[in-house]
């Protein structure tokens, strides 16, 4: 599957062992009840596999991250996945049974990393540049050659999240562009060398802020940044602007760089009720949802199941209503991350590495496409339908 060439709807899934390892099940909707938008679904029989349901319900691309060590000294987890090297294997593997490709997201980090941290890998805390560089190379590719001797390479390739104040902090932070055009080149090259047929796409957040796009990619592609496949953007409408805005953006990368483009990662919330007695915490002990009612004033949509649908439709025609056919899809963000009890952003160990303050709990559950319970959500039939 070239995905250079397809019309995305994708999943980030790279909880799901965890939530499954605490109990999490997931149900999908009775025939017929796709039709009552308005309300939650009730399920019906057992619980199915969740990539099963997904794939049934029109998702063609799973994308799963990777941190190269989440663990700490002891070897007590990060959490939110402890997505590493074995881990992500083993969830390749179940896409590869259901014939579902998948794309390989690189933080080059132990935990994570976006616009509000990039730390090195413990590993290559006391790295040079130059070294930096090596590090990046010989990871992507080792990484890469793994997966290609257990036929699961991924059907594309990210090296590097949310890049949009660089990676690999301090020496590639934003504006030290010579470095950052170093180090993600490094695993530009890492790829078409372990494994040229895969599309490399390099992502941004604030997928709005058109200015922001213009002078990363300008910056990178000025200071000899290696050339690459596809652009990703991450929109979240609570954060990120209007979607009127994505739509400007969009059609302006569109003419000035002439990349396929995909949302890379996106979600709407259905509900703004709290999760904590699905997940056994305190309020003292949750961080609280991302979408709550302070983030959802900016937000032109309820935050219910008619509003998340009404999202989704909207996001679709500004996406297809790209030039060229350049606007190629999106990628709902853990839309299978449940409240459980022992799946949350973080534990302990996890923020001391992001040098974060806590506490912890899940603050994704009311963007996913089920409800707290696991059942599927009326959004899964507008995915369905989208064309």
């Amino acid at each position: 599957m070239d995905l250079r060439n397809e019309l995305i709807k994708g999943a980030d899934l790279s909880s799901l062992p965890e939530v499954e390892a605490a109990g999490g099940r997931f149900y999908d909707a009775p025939a017929g009840a796709e039709l009552e938008e308005s309300r939650m679904y009730a399920h019906v029989g057992p619980p199915e596999d969740l990539l099963t349901i997904l794939k049934r319900r029109g998702v063609n691309l799973i994308r799963l991250r990777l941190w190269n060590d989440p663990y700490d000294e002891q070897g007590r987890p990060y959490g939110a996945g402890t997505n590493d090297l074995p881990r992500t294997v083993a969830l390749a593997r179940r896409c590869r049974a259901l014939g579902l490709p998948w794309l390989l997201d690189f933080h080059y980090s132990d935990f994570w990393a976006d616009p509000g941290k990039q730390y090195p890998p413990k590993a290559w805390a006391k790295l040079d540049a130059d070294q930096l560089e090596q590090a990046v190379y010989d990871f992507t590719f080792q990484t890469l050659d793994a997966l290609k001797q257990a036929e699961l390479l991924p059907a594309m390739v990210a090296p590097g999240n949310e890049l949009s104040n660089g990676l690999l902090w301090p020496l590639g932070k934003t504006p030290n562009w010579e470095n950052i055009a170093r180090f993600v080149s490094a695993g530009v090259r890492a790829v078409r060398e372990a494994a040229p047929e895969l599309p490399i796409m390099l992502h941004l957040d604030n997928g709005g802020n058109n200015a922001l796009y213009r002078y990363w990619f300008d910056s990178y592609l000025a200071h000899g940044g290696a050339d690459f496949d596809c652009i990703g953007l991450s929109y979240y409408p609570f954060w990120h602007g209007s979607l009127d805005a994505l739509r400007a953006n969009l059609h302006d990368l569109a003419a000035r760089y002439g990349k396929p483009m995909i949302v890379t990662e996106t979600s709407m919330a259905f509900t703004l009720e709290e999760c904590n007695d699905y997940e056994g915490l305190a309020r003292s002990e949750k961080r609280g949802l991302a979408a709550n009612e302070k983030t959802a004033a900016a937000v032109p949509y309820p935050m219910t199941p008619e509003g998340q649908c009404a999202f989704l439709r909207d996001l679709w025609a500004v996406i297809r209503s790209v030039p060229e056919d350049l606007g190629r899809g999106f990628v709902w963000w853990e839309p299978a991350w449940l409240p459980v009890r022992g799946s949350g952003w973080t534990t302990p160990e996890g923020l001391a590495y992001v040098k974060e303050q806590g506490p912890g709990g899940n603050e994704w559950a009311n963007q996913a496409l089920f409800d707290y319970d696991g059942h599927a959500l009326p959004v899964l039939s507008v995915l369905e339908a989208l064309r």
